[in-house]
């Protein structure tokens, strides 16, 4: 993807194993890596919202992978309680939270908190980690988006599981009201009915998705700094 630096003031250019920040010629290059995912943290206004540090890996992350939408990044914050927007979709081009929204986890991950993972079929768990999204179908659940994990052992068994975004209407703050937490899946990142079409028609077909944890398992056996 070529990117016109007339309409871009920052964004970020991954190389395998790098993320450096894109800057007029001039001086380029002469930011250090975590000024610039500083940088584009408070930017963000991030703050508050989400960890540094999970912003952190997940933009570092991403430069080990190729996507084909390589402006957009979806992170999962999971350990944050159900009842939090612990979704996040940003515009790495133009600097911008596109999204902050709920998104549900696995029924056997826990009830407020996602505590548990899995990449086995039937566990009815969230897997953490690295994904690329792919096609959109029509399912059960309506419009969805298949994922396909990109971290072996981990979650490299999300197709077979049929581990898609789809929407559910116990994803609300109605559900909220009433229950103090989100409904749970039986492991999709499952988002609100009224996002879910739009959410899709976004992030589908080659961008980043990031499910982050503080899984002991996960942060061992990933290939991810």
């Amino acid at each position: 993807m070529k990117k016109n630096l007339k309409h871009i003031i920052l964004s970020l250019l991954f190389i395998p194993g790098t993320v450096l920040l894109m800057v007029p010629e001039q001086s380029y290059g002469q930011l250090p890596r975590e000024n610039a995912a500083d940088s584009l943290y408070e930017s963000l206004g991030l703050s508050g919202k989400l960890e540094f540090e999970i912003f952190r890996r997940a933009i570092e992350g991403m430069g080990e992978y190729e996507f084909g939408k390589t402006n957009l990044l979806t992170i999962i914050d999971y350990t944050q309680a159900s009842h939090e927007k612990r979704m996040f979709i940003i515009d790495l081009e133009n600097e911008k939270l596109l999204y902050n929204t709920l998104v549900a986890h696995g029924k056997n991950s826990g009830v407020h908190y996602a505590e548990d993972f899995s990449n086995k079929n039937r566990s009815l768990m969230s897997s953490p980690g690295f994904y690329t999204t792919a096609e959109t179908y029509f399912g059960k659940h309506g419009y969805s988006l298949k994922l396909d994990g990109l971290e072996k052992g981990i979650n490299d068994h999300a197709r077979d599981r049929l581990i898609v975004i789809h929407g559910a209407d116990y994803v609300s703050e109605d559900f909220i009201l009433k229950y103090d937490r989100i409904g749970r899946s039986w492991g999709c990142p499952a988002l609100p009915l009224h996002l879910t079409e739009e959410v899709i028609n976004m992030i589908k077909e080659g961008s980043c998705l990031y499910i982050h944890t503080d899984d002991e398992f996960y942060l061992r056996h990933s290939s991810q700094p």
